[in-house]
């Protein structure tokens, strides 16, 4: 019997780049869905703040909105109104609040990440396909989507969060659908791109490589997409370097500002496959 086994090994390139989109390639600073988070709270008579709301960002929706009704303070103010703790029953009834809430107001924030459209072209061009994953439903993306086909990004394929039986983050079931519609394997060829640490948990438990982006992410906790206009750079540093820590600890493979410093990271990996290294 051989003393040696014997495995396969991916040494081509780069086939497909999965992109997220609130905080990714729209949507600076993730705003849409932290404003709806905070509304459907209020309507229940509790207050809860854009930072508290946007804890548990990159989920689906309807577990994001579980998520807050598990965190203590939130109880607490939750009990301090209604006499009892958050249930199933008051979940599912702000996210039958959140989903007219949020279609209601996602046209506000659809616009692009500078440099998205002209990346994503020149990647396409190349031969990279582009996939998405998102906590948002379907009747959310068709809005992102028509609006950001006007401003020249057009993925290849887009995964709901409703549209896999498993559709939480950071499970990988999205991504997989992706690569299904796509048609683009092995696992190691796929890239997917994230700003927050549940996407970037998918990325490693779909076993491709995680890449991380910084400078619009959640955790930069803006309120407003152009807050950054009126703030000191040396706070938007801090709050940048606070969040490429938060994502670098997540396990990313690689943490860049904007998806625009992408091409630079998919030329080390394709050297990295081309060694037989795996993410």
């Amino acid at each position: 019997m051989s003393e040696f086994v014997y495995s396969r090994s991916y040494r081509g390139k780069v086939k497909a780049v999965i992109l997220d989109w609130s905080g990714t390639t729209a949507d600076a600073y993730v705003v849409a869905p932290a404003v709806v988070f905070v509304e459907v709270f209020r309507k229940q008579g509790v207050e809860i703040s854009m930072a508290e709301a946007r804890g548990p960002m990159g989920l689906r929706k309807d577990l994001h909105i579980k998520a807050l009704t598990e965190v203590p303070e939130i109880r607490e103010r939750w009990k301090a109104v209604h006499g009892r703790y958050p249930g199933d029953a008051d979940v599912a009834a702000m996210f039958a609040d959140f989903v007219p809430l949020q279609l209601d107001c996602l046209g506000k924030y659809t616009r692009l990440l500078p440099g998205v459209a002209e990346v994503t072209q020149r990647l396409q061009k190349a031969g990279i396909r582009i996939g998405s994953t998102t906590g948002f439903t379907r009747s959310m993306v068709d809005i992102l989507e028509a609006d950001a086909a006007r401003q020249g990004y057009r993925p290849d394929a887009s995964v709901a969060g409703d549209e896999v039986v498993h559709g939480a983050r950071p499970g990988p079931f999205m991504v997989y659908k992706n690569l299904d519609m796509l048609g683009v394997y092995p696992i190691q060829s796929v890239v997917k791109v994230d700003d927050t640490v549940s996407g970037v948990g998918e990325a490693l438990n779909a076993g491709c490589w995680g890449i991380g982006v910084a400078r619009y992410s959640n955790y930069m906790d803006m309120d407003t997409p152009d807050q950054d206009k009126t703030m000191p750079a040396a706070e938007i540093e801090r709050r940048l370097e606070r969040t490429r820590d938060i994502l670098r600890k997540a396990g990313a493979h690689y943490v860049i500002d904007s998806i625009t410093d992408i091409e630079p990271v998919i030329a080390d990996i394709n050297a990295r496959l081309a060694r037989g290294e795996r993410p």
